[in-house]
């Protein structure tokens, strides 16, 4: 007898699922951004102690900072900006740190079927790719970007998605077509 319930098929499970992790991940980060921020529901324990945003802001600020210094430049560094002397000042906002792509990049690699070992090392890889794309961007703005110059390159932030994007979506159809691989030959054993 049948009971009635139509099943999905699993593209749309997949997309459900992506949905909703994705959702979560960045509702998590918005909540904790509001929770870090000093103003409506600031919590000063988690603020000074748990700020994992502000962590990755000053990863990203010090590691640009200690590029260019290789690269024989003087720089000076605050908590969201850092100054190459002789060049520009970049301000480091919380768009500027890539939440929203690696919210988008963890919910696709772990609702995607798959190993969880394959997940887990692309998930790493990723996550790593995606902040060494935006230390590129920060080396590049604040040595050549110039607001007045740039006609066609003016919003470095969309350029920015862009290229991660991309950058992404190659990766996902060379890791799809690697967990498939793996998913067939563990059911055929």
């Amino acid at each position: 007898m049948k009971t009635g319930k139509a099943k999905l098929s699993p593209p749309v499970v997949f997309v459900i699922k992506f949905v909703c992790l994705f959702g979560l991940l960045y509702g998590f980060y918005l909540g904790y951004l509001s929770i870090t921020s000093p103003g409506g529901h600031y919590v000063a324990f988690f603020d000074t102690h748990l700020n994992f945003i502000a962590w990755l802001r000053s990863l990203l600020i010090e590691s640009s900072a200690a590029i260019l210094n290789r690269l024989g430049y003087q720089t000076k560094t605050a908590a969201d900006q850092m100054l190459v002397v002789g060049r520009n000042m970049v301000y480091v906002g919380y768009d500027c740190l890539g939440f929203g792509v690696m919210c988008f990049f963890t919910a696709f690699v772990f609702t995607y079927p798959g190993i969880l070992k394959t997940k887990l090392y692309f998930w790493a890889i990723g996550l790593i790719a995606i902040q060494i794309i935006n230390l590129a961007r920060f080396v590049i703005l604040s040595l050549y970007w110039r607001r007045s110059n740039s006609v066609y390159l003016s919003d470095h932030h969309t350029i920015f998605n862009l290229i991660v994007y991309i950058a992404i979506g190659v990766s996902l159809f060379f890791y799809i077509r690697y967990q498939d691989k793996l998913l067939l030959t563990h059911t055929k054993v």
